[in-house]
């Protein structure tokens, strides 16, 4: 038996309720999501992190009668190594066995598998069956999450009202956007479609909520049928603006609970709403053979059925075994393509956001710089002469990673439409930057080093756009490799910048370029280059990407998307280096048009220097050289207006043109 914080080791109170289950567990799957497969989820449904002590937004716990695993991916390597107590093993993704696969192999036959059917999607879950019926192994839908009966402090939930995202931001009218998807619908020979993902559902009924830190979004499911819709959220969130908003556009609220049962009845064609729905949002099927086809009222229909849209990625295995699974249409869910679509009333929002992002990035490094050279006798952002690294004055006059990520996020704050940040700062020093995603601790963050790498990567929720960026910097003197390193980064990160590729090529073709630099070199880096970003939504945005991951291959990039460039690299031990901004895909004059296809290629909206300090000049071509130098002078066009003079005076510094 083991303790905790003071406490029974989850894995201790686990294993008899294990047991006791009828008929028992043999293995236990926790997993990262919540009952909407989020990446960030609010700190009630933080059940893995509960269990494993691992805090990372991405991981899978397996737990046996004698055995504890945690799958993670590249990000979180080293943090699951810092996190796992000696009670855990670590299953590096890519390197080490999938859990489907691991569990065959290591369990018995007609071994039983509890899960919460509402934490797993639908892909995962069969995907996991068809695996384990290959030893009679059984995947077995628990009633009642086993971690909430061990977890004896877990957080209650928060009352938080729901927002109307109004027209001004939002850039599309929600009668709109149900039209596209009920034509969407017709066209695939489905009667409704059930959306779980939490992004997908604000988008669509322009809202947005407090319930998930960093993500304005609402718990809530929605159900989109030929003719109504529905939203399944706690009704004490709704506020007679928000009533109206919803009752306006024809949109019924429900309890939340409800969608379990109001998911078998739209199978069946008796799903029915007391909302009234204007003519003109229902007149695109009220004619003809579509009219016959698709009426959920006919008489002739009741019972019988229709199909039931749900993206096997995101659907709960919950919902989905509600239904019969011939009359599911297991399809990509097509409201995550057209959010990824900016309009331009969301790329305008998301152009100015990211300009006020950037003032106060530099107000930041400016600040930041200062304070180095104050309490640390650094030699500074521009001098490359190494620093004492002694505090001049009091032995509580210290800069932490958190107080200094506490700055940043104050200067944000000041900036119109603030809401909040887009995720956890990555505020990193030295070692800790090697960390991929690193959260530094209160208690035990480091303290900063004017002789080390500090890494930050932040981004803000503005109501007119989400940002996020990236940058590194030395306040010391850098070594001769970690300037080799940087500049292969940062060579990546304009190859990238640059590019000009056909119509349907995807960001698996492209994330190449971003490596080749560092390829060159022997280095690499674990994490994708790039995803998508939310127009006040979540940070992270599918359903493209730009990844040497299968999936980027899915979905090809498109004009009016938004996507990151990130490239990297990390030293264990030692310290870690990235460079982020954010993209618009946008269509590209070239002088020739092979086949036809149209080209695209990128706008950059990001707005903050590059250390120049640790740039090797020698290393960089004609064409690199000037494009730092473009950008640098575009950054002092962009921001001047937004900067007081000192700090325009530095940055007017940090961007003078570089030499050969």
């Amino acid at each position: 038996m083991g303790e905790r914080d003071g406490e029974i080791d989850p894995l201790d109170a686990l294993r008899p309720l294990m047991a006791a289950c009828n008929p028992p567990i043999d293995a236990l799957i926790v997993p990262s999501a919540d009952n909407h497969q989020s990446e960030y989820v609010s700190d009630r449904d933080k059940r893995r992190g509960f269990v494993s002590g691992f805090t990372g937004s991405a991981g899978v716990a397996v737990i046996t009668a004698d055995d504890a695993r945690l799958w993670t991916d590249g990000r979180y390597f080293l943090q699951a190594i810092q996190q796992l107590s000696e009670r855990w093993k670590l299953m590096r993704i890519g390197e080490d066995a999938a859990i489907e696969n691991w569990i065959t192999d290591n369990l018995p036959t007609e071994a039983v598998i509890g899960i919460d059917p509402w934490c797993i999607s639908v892909d995962a879950a069969q995907r996991w069956e068809r695996a384990f019926s290959k030893k009679n192994q059984k995947l077995c839908q628990l009633s009642t999450n086993l971690v909430d009966q061990v977890w004896k402090n877990r957080p209650l939930p928060k009352i938080q009202p729901v927002i109307v995202q109004s027209l001004e931001f939002a850039g599309r009218p929600v009668a709109e956007k149900l039209k596209d998807l009920r034509l969407k619908l017709i066209q695939e020979k489905a009667s409704g479609m059930v959306i779980v993902t939490l992004d997908e559902v604000a988008w669509l009924y322009n809202i947005r909520g407090n319930d998930v830190s960093y993500c304005p979004v609402v718990h809530a499911f929605a159900i989109v049928t030929l003719d109504s819709a529905f939203l399944y959220v706690d009704k004490q969130k709704i506020t007679p603006e928000v009533a109206t908003h919803l009752a306006d556009n024809g949109i019924e609220v429900r309890e939340y609970g409800a969608v379990e049962k109001d998911v078998e009845l739209l199978a069946t064609g008796y799903l029915k709403s007391s909302v009234a729905v204007n003519d003109s949002q229902t007149e695109h099927k009220r004619n003809g053979k579509e009219a016959t086809a698709c009426n959920n009222h006919d008489e002739t229909e009741k019972g019988k059925g229709n199909l039931v849209w749900m993206d096997p990625a995101t659907g709960c295995f919950a919902l989905y075994s509600k239904l019969p699974s011939d009359q599911v249409l297991l399809q990509p869910s097509p409201l995550a393509l057209a959010k990824a679509l900016k309009n331009p009333v969301e790329l305008d929002g998301l152009r100015k956001a990211h300009i006020r992002d950037g003032a106060a990035v530099v107000q930041y490094l400016f600040w930041l710089d200062k304070q180095m050279q104050e309490i640390y006798g650094a030699s500074g952002y521009f001098l490359e002469t190494g620093g004492t690294n002694k505090r001049k004055h009091s032995e509580t006059t210290k800069l932490t990673e958190i107080s200094v990520s506490d700055k940043l996020e104050s200067f944000r704050a000041q900036k119109e439409l603030f809401k909040g940040l887009s995720f956890p700062t990555i505020s990193s020093v030295g070692p800790n930057a090697a960390v991929i995603h690193y959260s530094p601790d209160s208690k035990t963050c480091a303290e900063l080093d004017a002789n080390s790498i500090y890494l930050c990567d932040s981004g803000a929720q503005y109501q007119d756009g989400t940002t996020d960026i990236t940058r590194t910097v030395h306040f010391g003197k850098p070594s001769a490799h970690e300037k080799a390193c940087y500049t292969a980064v940062l060579k990546g990160h304009i190859a990238l910048d640059v590019a000009v590729f056909p119509s349907g090529t995807t960001g698996h073709s492209l994330d190449t370029l971003a490596r080749v630099p560092l390829w060159k070199n022997g280095l690499d880096y674990r994490h994708g280059t790039g995803h998508g970003i939310g127009s006040y939504l979540n940070v992270h945005e599918g359903p493209h990407l730009i990844s040497f991951k299968p999936q980027a291959r899915n979905v090809p990039l498109q004009a009016s998307m938004t996507v990151t460039d990130e490239p990297g690299y990390y030293e264990d031990g030692k310290f870690g280096i990235r460079l982020e901004n954010v993209l618009i895909i946008k269509e590209a004059s070239t002088k020739f048009n092979f086949g036809d296809k149209g080209y695209l290629s990128f706008e950059n909206i990001t707005w903050a220097p590059y250390q120049t300090k640790l740039v090797d000049v020698s290393l960089l071509t004609p064409e690199e050289l000037e494009w730092v130098n473009r950008y640098h002078s575009k950054c002092r066009e962009v921001l001047a207006s937004f900067l007081d003079e000192q700090v325009m005076a530095w940055l007017r510094k940090a961007t003078e043109p570089i030499r050969a």
